[in-house]
């Protein structure tokens, strides 16, 4: 049955395809069809010698090897849809090699035509075509990340102890799938569209990738060069160099001054949405971190925002009801639901010797009143040595150790272990468990989404952490900067949890499970560019030095 399936798929492929492409004038129908025969049984003898994974070898035998982008008397409305759709895209720069190529090939088909070209040359024009179409779906589709090389490098930070971790998600069309069912529907544009993503704001990323290519090309802003410190009420002569800087970059918005050279409340008020659209001190006072974020050039902003939506590209696709966002260089979560901001906290991530993982997953469980199991890196890495230094160091800490994992587990005291045996052992055959309460590093309550990483969300003692700019302190996890408002975020629709009797029970100190009967889809992402919901431009620094990283083999188109 599956096979029959199948061929019937194919031969509703087969007839589609002679329907598009060969019947476009029921008068020259045979004339048409004569030609199209023709042309396949060029491209057929032609493609023999092609490897089975060679893309033009994989379309064709899919497509059956029916021309997509020629006619007898000229190239198809398939073909044209491509040139414009190449030629029109403003975030292609104009001077790529893709953009030209497509300018290339549309002038050599209008000679071919024009001259009566040979069968021969208008297969080769259809291959070539193919070719251009691979290109710019591979631009648009996957962006310019390579991957393969990224990873590599992640690999190599195990060197020095940094266990990185970045999963990918594939788009979910490709070249070939995209365009075998654009050849049925009869439209390449509007099937380009439909692949782009449709989450993590893509789209206005896109549109403020665009404006600042215009920008640039009206000249992008100046280098403004000042050392020291400037603030509110103060005289200087670099203050009209600023406001025409903000004013570009559209953080001067359309307060009026009278001051020239003094720093008033039309600047601060400038200055203060930069700060805050760059992850900085917003309080006005412009040093060496302000001028330095002004002063990166348009050229470098603009691979910026290149390299995060090529990131999105490769994004889990949720298309919930509910979802929830860990941007780590912004240190912020966000929860999303029917596509609207409904709560927003400040987090902290892992430093740069612990990142904190990408990767998606679904919260799927709350615990009240966790234990905290201490993994196996940090015991060898902190414990032991505070127990080296303070056979105490663990009771003061509240820091149970038992001989294993099971129920039968026994309780023993940290001076009747030998533990230079297990400092830099494969296995550490105890467990150090930090009873519930205040002082546990989880706080009072847990997310779990179960993953790989062994990461997750939860509260935290150390609250004064968030009153920091940059919050990258965790050994990989995710602390909350208001975990009991997302407890009841998760309350309102979901049975199992009563939020009053939830307080209640964070009072004390018994471990409790709410496992969740509507579970929320969590993304922990890395964009150091990207627009917010309020449909503001936000630059972040590159906390994990991945943008130099993936920047070091980006595809150039």
């Amino acid at each position: 049955m599956k096979r029959i399936k199948q061929i019937l798929r194919d031969l509703s492929l087969r007839f589609g395809l002679i329907a598009a492409f060969m019947f476009t004038s029921g008068a020259n129908a045979n004339t048409h069809l004569e030609f199209h025969e023709a042309a396949s049984t060029v491209m057929i003898n032609s493609l023999q010698t092609q490897p089975s994974n060679s893309f033009l070898k994989q379309l064709y035998t899919r497509l059956f090897f029916v021309p997509l982008w020629i006619d007898e008397d000229s190239v198809s409305s398939f073909s044209q849809e491509l040139f414009r759709q190449i030629t029109q895209d403003k975030t292609l720069d104009t001077t790529s090699k893709l953009y030209q190529d497509a300018l290339r090939l549309e002038q050599k088909a209008q000679d071919i035509y024009s001259s009566n070209g040979t069968l021969s040359q208008k297969v080769d024009l259809e291959f070539k075509i193919s070719q251009l179409y691979k290109g710019y779906a591979d631009y648009t589709l996957y962006g310019s990340i390579n991957w393969g090389a990224f990873q590599d490098r992640l690999y190599n930070l195990k060197a020095q102890g940094i266990y990185a971790g970045w999963v990918t998600y594939r788009p979910g069309f490709g070249p070939l799938s995209l365009l075998e069912t654009a050849a049925m529907s009869g439209s390449l544009s509007e099937l380009f569209a439909q692949a782009a993503p449709k989450e993590y704001h893509y789209k206005a990323l896109q549109t403020s990738l665009i404006k600042y290519q215009e920008m640039q090309k009206s000249g992008g802003w100046p280098i403004i060069a000042f050392k020291g410190v400037l603030k509110p009420g103060e005289s200087h002569d670099i203050v009209p160099l600023l406001r025409e800087r903000l004013r570009i970059t559209g953080d001067y918005g359309r307060c009026n001054s009278r001051e020239e050279y003094r720093y008033d409340s039309c600047l601060k008020e400038a200055i203060v949405h930069f700060q805050k659209r760059h992850g900085l001190e917003d309080e006005g006072i412009i040093g060496t971190k302000t001028m330095a974020a002004l002063n990166v050039p348009i050229e470098k902003r603009i691979e910026q925002i290149r390299l995060n939506l090529d990131r999105i590209k490769w994004l889990h696709e949720r298309n919930a009801k509910r979802h929830i966002i860990i941007n780590i260089p912004a240190f912020t979560l966000f929860f999303e639901e029917d596509n609207a901001l409904r709560l927003q906290m400040e987090v902290i991530t892992g430093t740069r010797k612990n990142p904190t993982p990408v990767f998606s997953n679904t919260v799927r469980t709350i615990v009240l009143n966790p234990h905290w199991n201490v993994p196996k890196s940090i015991i060898q890495k902190e414990m032991i040595p505070k127990i080296f230094r303070d056979p105490h160091a663990m009771a003061k800490e509240k820091i149970e150790i038992y001989t294993g994992w099971g129920p039968d587990a026994e309780k023993v005291r940290a001076s009747s272990v030998n533990w230079g045996q297990y400092r830099y052992s494969k296995t550490v055959p105890y467990r150090f468990a930090q009873t519930p309460g205040y002082h546990n590093a989880l706080g009072k309550v847990k997310f779990l989404f179960p993953n790989q990483f062994s990461v997750y969300m939860h509260d935290t003692p150390a609250k004064n952490l968030f009153e920091r700019n940059v919050r990258a302190f965790s050994h990989g996890c995710i602390r909350l900067s208001k975990p009991i408002e997302l407890l009841e975020t998760f309350s309102t629709f979901n049975e199992t949890i009563d939020f009053e009797k939830a307080q209640e029970r964070l009072k004390g100190t018994r471990k409790e499970f709410l496992s969740l009967t509507e579970k929320v889809p969590v993304d922990v992402v890395y964009l150091t560019a990207y627009v917010d919901y309020d449909g503001v431009l936000q630059f972040r620094n590159d906390i994990y030095g991945y943008d130099h990283m993936q920047l070091q083999s980006y595809r150039k188109w």
